[in-house]
């Protein structure tokens, strides 16, 4: 069943004015009550494939599957009621060819509510990304450092070091702009390139691991609130420590239970007191 979308949300359109403008809000959501948290602070909110490994437990975004990806954006729908909810087409569900990934997009969209998806590829996707929007299904590109991708890149590093390299991003960006992505994630790029494609785009640039001069910034909520704390990449900021403060209530209330503190009177349910007869 379609979660209904609310009329409030910023929408495609006005994700693509900002170009230039007031840089993009964005942070990563898997669950309707982080939605509810981050709703009124980001423009944002991108339902990552990211959550095989934080929510999960995986090595690497590979195993996330299609449903996996719509039960999570759905709930993200249900959480928020501004902010622009992108999804991520998960790995194996449109690289074989534009018309899989039309099915597995308008199945995102139908079945979640969300206002676009996400892919990750340059120019070898371009093909496929016009298809999708030609068909009306809005699409924020992903290029740089692209985590489906981590086997043929040998493992998660920055991507443009040589200028062959540095070329090779900035030609996937432009053609993933030119197809029409309404936006593009540019991940793990030296600062540079990542500043130099900023300003040759015509789209807006939503960075992480790249440049300050991107037009957004997005990261992982959880890394952000020190919730995942397996790996903390070098781009990412800390702003909260909540990983312990989770560890420091739960060893409270494990005690309070050891020790018959809790529960208490007041969280018990008593008999109903008689009435009086006359």
């Amino acid at each position: 069943m379609s979660t209904p979308v609310r009329g409030k949300r910023l929408t495609v359109p006005a994700i693509q004015a900002r170009k230039g403008g007031t840089p993009l809000v964005c942070l990563t959501a898997y669950t309707t009550p982080m939605a509810r948290a981050l709703d009124p602070h980001v423009d944002i909110l991108l339902v990552g494939d990211s959550l095989g490994m934080v929510l999960y437990g995986f090595d690497s975004t590979l195993p996330v599957t299609l449903d996996m990806m719509i039960n999570h954006g759905a709930a993200v729908v249900r959480g928020s009621e501004t902010a622009c909810v992108l999804v991520d087409l998960p790995f194996g569900s449109y690289q074989e060819s534009p018309e899989q990934a039309f099915r597995s997009a308008a199945r995102v969209m139908a079945e979640t509510g969300a206002s676009g998806v996400k892919l990750e590829g340059g120019e070898e996707m371009a093909a496929t990304i016009r298809f999708l929007i030609q068909r009306g299904i809005p699409v924020c590109g992903h290029v740089g450092l692209m985590p489906q991708a981590v086997h043929v890149a040998g493992g998660f590093r920055a991507a443009g070091r040589s200028e062959e390299e540095a070329a090779h991003v900035a030609a996937d960006a432009r053609a993933v702009a030119e197809a029409g992505a309404f936006a593009i994630v540019l991940e793990g790029t030296l600062e540079p390139v990542a500043a130099a494609i900023s300003t040759d785009l015509p789209v807006p640039t939503i960075g992480i691991g790249a440049s300050p001069s991107c037009d957004g910034q997005i990261l992982v909520s959880e890394d952000v609130l020190g919730l995942f704390s397996d790996f903390t990449p070098r781009f990412v900021r800390r702003y909260a420590e909540l990983g312990g403060m989770i560890g420091d209530a739960a060893a409270a209330y494990a005690s309070d239970v050891q020790a018959r503190r809790f529960p208490g009177p007041e969280h018990c349910f008593r008999p109903a007191r008689a009435k009086a007869s006359n």
